[in-house]
């Protein structure tokens, strides 16, 4: 889509039968904007016609197989984050207000019994303590919560509406727990049947003992190993062990009703998604493999570990080595490659966009540093990063790396570092901050100006007032000339997230001081890299792989 010079992508929502035949697109006859990043919020496991469908104008129930659309729902500026209660009913949503200048979050509940909206919970941006419903239950004056308020792992909790109580429901004692996994069977609809949480990757802990007991089953049946993994709880220093699938792990992902039929899939960071579908009498059919051209056999070996930065700080990280059999055992050329968020973290899972494994195969060793302001590991990690931007959240990076050396993995003289996003900034922040044990440095998307992160970055407003109070730090931008490696930049001209000026801006101030620079403008490409053409992520993944080969500092990494 361009209108004048804004460039962009239209996502638009779909339902196409089994065969694949006949496509209807969901708010069709409606204008074009009314439709952009329209999504699915609850198939309506009781009304097999209908989905309901939030698109910008409210939430509407679509008949999947007419296209007739029903709004249920009209959604003003004051509110967002509508969900749907079992019935299919708009239960709750969110807004954002102020308080005598503090920023709040307030939860709103819409009582079964009055019809009224009432607001049950608020919590303030300062605070950092979000309360969040997860789910319904067959009780409509119950729902579930997940809270992590007075502790620092989120817990899931039975409320109910009408005396504003609440009462432990789950709780895991080393990770965040994040939701409830619903029956949809008709005669226990809604009976909660497990419960989510974000260990090694997300994880389930299934309340169902037949469910328990089958997923135990898959993992003996389709050859599932695990590892051992130390770990020292990043809040209390307390030390455990837990254990972690080694290379892939299985997961049910959908079921029928009755139980007859389940969709399973295998999948990790070495094993691209398998799709298959199991039978109520046991037997198990491979239905089809995402990227089935790649070899397992040259793929690298990831864990999940815990290295110690400079302040005393216990840092998460994921790391992948490249086959001993192919490269030796090390020390490997390293890439050190953080998340983009800040908010945000990894899971030992199949990275979609290719970079870690590509890279892997390639001899290269991999690290994933789970720095301060990394979400999803509990408050004190979180919180940590408030006002570290291109400081302390850098020197959990470089600490990862002093850890790399000392455990013989990463080569000292050969480590880059390659960030996408957040991470693109990070890695234009290690460029220009000095005392560089880094050779080069790739940054993708990349933003340069801190204020763009706190005025325009994210879409939703609760994140930019949540955000911005933590935001501090170096600016890349007006450090160019203390730049003191090479840098390599490429960037989607059709990138609306970050618009390719971040990275104009500075490649024109590193070349104003005279500093190595690269840049690559890639036609037609967004920011999500989930959505690129593969002709897109391959032009990157072999870009980024010869700039390192060829210019990466003195002979190339």
């Amino acid at each position: 889509y361009t209108e004048g010079t804004y460039k962009t992508h239209l996502l638009r929502l779909f339902f196409v039968d089994f065969d694949g035949k006949n496509w209807l697109s969901a708010l069709g006859g409606k204008d074009q904007n009314d439709f952009v990043g329209a999504q699915v919020i609850d198939t309506l496991p009781r009304d097999p016609k209908n989905v309901l469908v939030s698109a910008q104008d409210g939430i509407h129930k679509v008949d999947i197989y007419t296209g007739k659309t029903t709004r249920v729902y009209a959604r003003s500026d004051k509110f967002g984050g509508e969900q749907a209660d079992l019935t299919g009913e708009i239960r709750t949503r969110q807004s954002v207000d102020f308080d005598d200048g503090r920023v709040y979050i307030a939860q709103w509940i819409r009582n079964p019994k009055t019809n009224a909206w009432e607001e049950h919970f608020r919590w303030y941006a300062a605070e950092r303590e979000p309360v969040e419903i997860v789910g319904f239950s067959k009780d409509p004056d119950v729902v579930y919560v997940s809270s992590s308020k007075g502790q620092d792992k989120a817990a899931i909790y039975d409320y109910n509406i009408q005396t504003r109580k609440m009462e432990p429901a789950f709780a895991i004692k080393l990770f965040d727990a994040t939701g409830v996994i619903g029956s949809t069977a008709p005669n226990d609809y809604g009976r909660p049947l497990g419960f989510t949480y974000e260990a090694d990757t997300t994880q389930i802990y299934w309340a169902d003992e037949k469910l328990a007991a089958l997923a135990k089953g898959l993992r003996k049946a389709m050859g599932v190993t695990t590892q051992p993994v130390t770990w020292t709880d990043i809040a209390s220093g307390e030390k455990s062990r837990f254990s972690s699938a080694e290379g892939a792990d299985v997961r049910m992902s959908n079921w029928s009703d009755d139980m007859k039929y389940a969709i399973v899939v295998k999948v990790g960071p070495s094993q691209p998604p398998e799709y298959y579908l199991l039978k109520d009498d046991g037997s198990l059919s491979l239905l089809g493999k995402s990227r089935p051209w790649v070899n397992p056999a040259v793929l690298g070996d990831s864990r999940l570990v815990q290295y110690t930065a400079r302040d005393g700080l216990v840092i998460p990280a994921f790391l992948t080595t490249p086959k001993a059999s192919m490269y030796g055992a090390g020390p490997y050329p390293t890439i050190v490659v953080p998340h983009g968020g800040p908010w945000a973290r990894d899971h030992l899972d199949w990275d979609g966009s290719g970079w870690v494994q590509y890279f892997a195969s390639r001899g290269y060793a991999i690290l994933q540093p789970q720095f301060r302001g990394s979400q999803g590991w509990g408050q004190k990690l979180w919180r940590a990063g408030d006002k570290e931007w291109g400081k302390k959240m850098q020197d959990d990076m470089d600490d990862g790396v002093k850890w790399m050396i000392q455990q013989k993995i990463a080569a000292p003289d050969r480590v880059a570092m390659h960030g996408y996003s957040y991470g693109g900034y990070s890695a234009m922040a290690t460029a220009v901050r000095g005392g560089n044990m880094y050779q080069c440095v790739v940054a993708g998307a990349g933003v340069a100006e801190l204020d763009f992160f706190r005025k325009e970055l994210h879409d939703s407003r609760i994140l930019r007032e949540l955000q911005k109070p933590t935001i501090e730090g170096l600016e890349p931008l007006d450090e160019t000339a203390k730049a003191t490696v090479p840098v390599f930049l490429y960037h989607g001209d059709r990138d609306t997230t970050v618009p390719i000026e971040q990275s104009e801006r500075f490649v024109a101030a590193m070349k104003k001081n005279g500093k190595p620079v690269k840049f690559l403008k890639l036609k037609d490409m967004g920011h999500q890299s989930n959505l690129w053409m593969p002709g897109q992520a391959a032009e990157v993944l072999e870009a980024v792989e010869s700039y390192l080969r060829t210019e990466c500092g003195p002979g190339g990494l």
